[in-house]
């Protein structure tokens, strides 16, 4: 019975006396808003579940933990440590340690890490990087996340759309449009797209900016290669091998992060292929190491440790009755890996 107990959630007590779990959670602890009908009911379910109200929960409201949690999807890619670095910075600032963990882009490990970082009493929860288009796939991990929030805690995303919480937004749809208006301007008109997997909101955002810029100039993004390999420098490679084989009249190669576009430069250099004389390479974040590459790297700059700064001082904020969005701008900073198609 008690390991029974242990495991039942304050989503239970909702859901079984068909109320909100802010509403549970105000009748549980007695705070004012909720009738005395309704906070009857919540506590005679509570009862008969055996509930018990997590007294850590509590401390959270009032502020008492001292650690969060960011949760990315791999540590070592340049963005993500990135935004990182900004969450560090302004954590040591307010006196608090970051517990980070890495999901790999898989919703079941990202759930399970959530549970862990709850479990663990992080005063808030920060997810950073690219959900998935399909809201579906996600609906374990806001069913958590707003329990954690009911109890206390505080959760903010960044890049996310469907989470419903406080969010700090890149400048995704902008930026790919920006980019994409530079390699046309250049005179490019036959350009591949290193897209990462299009079940991401950050791929599915940056296309169709680059689908705005393409359409301006009178073409179609369905006319052109897009391909959908993985959001990294290995996916990069394996892009740019398919796309010198499968399409070998293309100029410029638009990678939807920096990590492809690095993967890009590699396979070209190693196949003798001059950039960008031959083949023009623009990439999406500006990393730390994109101007010191060879050739240095055109892309799109996003305030990186910004996001991770603005996203921790939203959830050291008190709740608002919506979620909070941050929009934050780009620049398109154009370097020696673009320029005119050849001849």
């Amino acid at each position: 019975m008690d390991h029974q107990r242990s495991r039942l959630r304050l989503i239970d007590v909702a859901k079984e006396a068909g109320v909100s779990i802010a509403t549970a959670s105000r009748a549980l602890s007695g705070a004012a808003g909720v009738s005395e009908d309704i906070t009857q009911r919540v506590r005679a379910v509570a009862g008969k579940l055996g509930y018990v109200a997590n007294v850590h929960a509590r401390s959270l409201a009032g502020g008492a933990s001292s650690s969060v949690g960011l949760l990315v999807h791999e540590i070592g890619d340049p963005y993500f440590a990135e935004i990182a670095s900004g969450v560090l910075r302004l954590g040591a600032q307010q006196g608090l340690t970051v517990q980070i963990c890495h999901t790999g882009r898989d919703p079941d490990n990202e759930l399970t890490q959530i549970r862990a970082l709850i479990a663990n009493r992080v005063r808030a929860i920060i997810i950073a990087g690219s959900g998935f288009v399909d809201a579906g796939m996600q609906v374990a991990a806001k069913e958590e996340l707003r329990a954690f929030e009911a109890s206390g805690g505080r959760v903010t995303v960044i890049g996310r759309h469907h989470l419903g919480a406080d969010a700090v937004l890149p400048d995704n749809v902008a930026g790919g449009r920006s980019v994409t208006e530079h390699l046309l301007a250049l005179g490019h008109r036959r350009i591949a797209f290193a897209a990462g997997s299009l079940a991401l909101t950050t791929v599915a955002d940056r296309l169709s900016g680059a689908a705005e810029a393409l359409g301006a100039a009178g073409l179609s993004i369905a006319e052109l290669p897009v391909v959908d390999v993985a959001f990294t420098r290995e996916g990069g490679k394996v892009a740019t091998e398919r796309i010198l084989h499968e399409f070998p009249d293309v100029t410029a190669i638009l990678a939807l992060n920096d990590d492809m576009a690095i993967g890009a430069l590699s396979v070209l250099r190693a196949q003798g292929i001059a950039v960008p004389e031959e083949i023009s390479v623009a990439g999406f974040d500006d990393v730390a190491v994109a101007e010191d590459l060879s050739p240095s790297l055109t892309t799109v700059r996003l305030p990186m440790a910004e996001l991770g700064e603005r996203a921790l001082s939203l959830a050291l904020k008190p709740p608002s009755a919506r979620p909070r969005r941050r929009a934050t701008g780009h620049v398109l900073v154009a370097r020696d890996s673009t320029g005119p198609p050849r001849c």
